[in-house]
């Protein structure tokens, strides 16, 4: 049996080495992750939590214009207002390429090259176009002003990103842009084109169709792209089409994917796609993200006239008459999702009136005009939240009750992407490009 010990230390003296190399491990340990946050990864819409929220380590610009703090403009093809993710010093976005075909002249085109974009961080030279899938004539393409073929976000995950264009399939690649698999399987009526974004939850990859008819949550299996399960929505509305996007939240150990529709949202077990609870409403083509804030979920249920929910989400069944907390009208957002801080849940509606109100009891602490039209979701950062308006202004407000103005930053060109974060650069899509913007 060897020595418990090294011959030339005593018991005492390798338990005073052990705390050396202990205390050195652990100011390595700090050093490192002091050194490595400006490399955190923006792996999905509305960042790594889903909820808009920046890492507090991640220092964001403050003001900038066409002329102050570009670090870069890169031109992007075709159309599309996928928002931006980063990881491992790479840009990835989504858009629909225009393909006219001989017998169209000089009509518009209704053939569209589905492509993923791959970005240089540091240059913004674009690195690869990766056709994914193509958009026929036998697929609808009429498309709502306000939509693109190529509106979904994509997810980084490891070595593979996954790119969903609603109705028209989705796909895996490797982050090199090698197709893993593609499904096409689930075509439906979309209304008004493409729209929200899958979450990846364990091996399950999760999104909705909610199109003309037979609206339901899909997941499908991250490794195959088959068929993991599928739920039917539990009422079927006048208006059937939504645009939602998934949240993942956890209650007590238990994972719930918290999936709005119209006329309900339903919380559904991420394995089985069994419903836990569901709270109906009236509403439909539901945009907005689910954000979960101090035990509550906060959903808002858009057209005709918007109202934002405060659901306990511990109940089981329908539970619309025992466990909403509270509900406002107050200038809810129909598109921008909103974000919570500290207590406080900010959001904007569409027509530019920004507010705040108190999580747990949803008294208004204020209502406030920002200006402009809105469809991007609000970020926040550190005491800073950012609600970028359709015409490219970032107007920076603290973040807190009372309503202040830090900078207003132009971009001369219309958007209706989400902002993405890069190490400390805000990733912001145009029309026409995208920007890195550093301080």
């Amino acid at each position: 049996m060897g020595h418990p010990f090294p011959l030339s230390l005593s018991p005492l003296s390798y338990g005073r080495s052990m705390v050396i190399v202990l205390r050195a491990l652990l100011l390595l340990t700090f050093w490192m992750g002091t050194y490595v946050h400006s490399d955190e990864p923006w792996p999905t819409f509305r960042g790594p939590t889903g909820d808009g929220i920046v890492p507090p380590d991640v220092s964001l610009p403050l003001s900038w214009s066409v002329q102050e703090n570009i670090e870069w403009r890169t031109e992007l093809p075709g159309k599309g207002w996928s928002s931006p993710v980063y990881s491992n010093g790479r840009i990835y976005v989504t858009t629909a390429i225009a393909e006219p075909s001989e017998q169209d002249g000089d009509k518009e085109a209704n053939t569209f090259s589905l492509t993923l974009l791959i970005i240089d961080a540091k240059t913004g030279t674009r690195l690869k176009s990766i056709p994914v899938m193509q958009q026929t004539e036998q697929r609808p393409a009429k498309m709502h002003a306000k939509n693109s073929h190529a509106s979904p976000t994509p997810i980084i995950d490891g070595d593979r990103i996954f790119v969903h264009f609603g109705y028209q399939g989705t796909a895996c690649l490797s982050t090199d842009g090698e197709i893993v698999w593609t499904n096409r399987d689930f075509y439906f009526n979309p209304q008004h084109g493409n729209g929200g974004t899958p979450i990846l939850v364990g091996n399950h990859l999760i999104f909705t169709c909610d199109g003309g008819k037979e609206p339901k949550v899909v997941a499908l299996h991250a490794d195959t792209g088959e068929l993991a399960w599928q739920s039917l929505r539990p009422v079927l509305s006048k208006r059937t089409f939504s645009f939602g996007t998934p949240t993942l939240i956890e209650v007590d150990g238990v994972k719930q994917v918290i999936a709005p529709g119209s006329d309900s949202v339903s919380a559904l077990d991420p394995e089985t796609g069994q419903t836990i609870w569901e709270v109906r409403y009236d509403g439909y083509s539901v945009i907005p993200k689910p954000v979960y804030h101090q035990g509550i979920v906060f959903v808002a249920t858009c057209y005709e006239t918007s109202k934002l929910l405060a659901i306990r989400p511990t109940g089981q069944g329908l539970v619309t008459d025992t466990h909403v907390q509270w509900q406002t009208n107050k200038s809810v957002s129909h598109t921008p999702s909103i974000v919570a801080h500290e207590g406080l849940i900010y959001w904007v509606s569409d027509d530019g009136i920004g507010m705040c109100a108190e999580a747990e009891t949803g008294k208004i602490v204020y209502r406030k005009r920002i200006g402009g039209n809105f469809s991007a979701s609000l970020l926040l950062s550190r005491d800073r939240i950012y609600f970028t308006n359709e015409e490219g202004v970032t107007t920076v407000v603290r973040a807190g009750r009372e309503f202040e103005v830090l900078a207003t930053n132009p971009i001369e060109e219309r958007t209706l992407a989400s902002l993405g974060v890069c190490e400390d650069s805000l990733l912001l899509r145009t029309a026409n490009a995208l920007y890195r913007i550093s301080q």
